[in-house]
């Protein structure tokens, strides 16, 4: 009778645990997103410093220095060539869009329907304009948040191990090599996402560069960075970077809306149905369902600006449920994202 009430105790103090835990990254989403971002700029910055180390043989706070000053002159080297055009060509993308959103609303206007469209979607908040307030709202404390990942992240990729064992040193020594194995599941299984998103990254921005300009659209280096940028929120990030290049198609004419959209679905089909496949099988596989309700989870739960980091967050999480629960506590025979490696 005492084993089992001692059973109980222990499930309860560990639910107890969880629900606080859950509570506390809720509250503290803020902290949780920087963190985040941090540890997500950390990976890049030591997956620069890599190759700095095995090839030159540099200690890792050279290796570290090289890949910094490699990552600010590739900006650096990509803002002096091209920053003044992508730039015109951001504001070009921006003026013709809602311009074409001015276009549709007063064509809406002119029906019963089109009304009853423009008032719902007026309830919703939903228009381009709206959206732009909303981001200039947020731009002061975007980039003071920006500064903080910025800084945390040199410091994680400078002494990982340092904050890898501190985390560990909180658990129950009982429970220091599970949690260690956890944390370097997590840390590889984040390492070959990153780098299949930026593998993805660059040939979808590739390829909607080429697709914009061969249909002779305006601005095909913003559009084509605009796509490239938003592969990062994967399955979503498509979809809204395909709206503003049918809106600047838009005050092209009809057919080239009509080719765009076709541009578009096909570019989606080549990543969903030969980019991915091939990416993820040397990579991390996640199943797309899961990936796609926990990105949408964590957009309705912490917010719409949530969904930047919500990708590496349902792998952090996906990789913690597989090996804690379902491996370690069920004992059942599972794959693990970044076991092979």
């Amino acid at each position: 009778m005492q084993t089992n009430d001692t059973g109980f105790l222990q499930r309860t103090v560990v639910f107890a645990f969880a629900a606080l835990t859950l509570f506390l990254a809720w509250y503290l989403f803020n902290v949780v997103f920087i963190a985040v971002g941090a540890i997500v700029f950390a990976t890049l910055l030591r997956l620069g410093a890599d190759p700095f180390r095995r090839c030159l043989r540099l200690p890792r706070s050279v290796a570290l220095i090289f890949s910094i000053v490699l990552l600010l002159a590739s900006l650096g080297g990509v803002a002096y060539l091209f920053g003044a055009r992508i730039a015109s060509d951001l504001q070009n993308v921006l003026d013709r869009a809602q311009s074409a959103e001015a276009t549709i609303t007063a064509s809406l206007q002119a029906s019963q329907f089109g009304k009853m469209v423009l008032k719902h979607i007026g309830g919703a908040n939903l228009s381009l304009s709206a959206i732009i307030a909303d981001m200039f709202s947020i731009t002061t404390k975007f980039v003071e948040a920006v500064i903080v990942v910025l800084i945390t992240s040199v410091y994680l990729a400078a002494q990982p191990e340092i904050y890898r064992a501190g985390i560990i040193l909180l658990f129950p020594p009982r429970l220091h090599a599970r949690a260690a194995e956890t944390f370097d599941s997590i840390g590889t299984a984040l390492r070959l996402w990153l780098i299949g998103q930026l593998i993805s990254m660059l040939l979808v921005g590739l390829l909607s560069t080429s697709a914009v300009w061969l249909i002779g659209l305006p601005s095909p280096l913003a559009l084509g960075l605009i796509a490239g940028v938003a592969e990062f929120i994967p399955y979503i990030g498509p979809v809204f970077a395909s709206i503003p290049a049918i809106l600047v198609a838009a005050t092209t004419g009809s057919s080239p809306v009509i080719w765009t959209i076709i541009a578009y679905l096909l570019i989606h089909q080549i990543e969903g149905q030969l980019f991915v496949p091939l990416i993820q099988h040397r990579m991390v596989y996640i199943p797309p369902a899961v990936f796609l309700l926990g990105i949408v989870t964590i957009a309705v739960l912490f917010g719409f600006v949530s969904i930047i980091f919500a990708a590496p967050i349902v792998v952090i999480v996906f990789v913690a449920v597989k090996k804690l629960y379902i491996r370690d506590t069920l004992r059942e025979e599972t794959d693990i994202p970044g076991d092979a490696a």
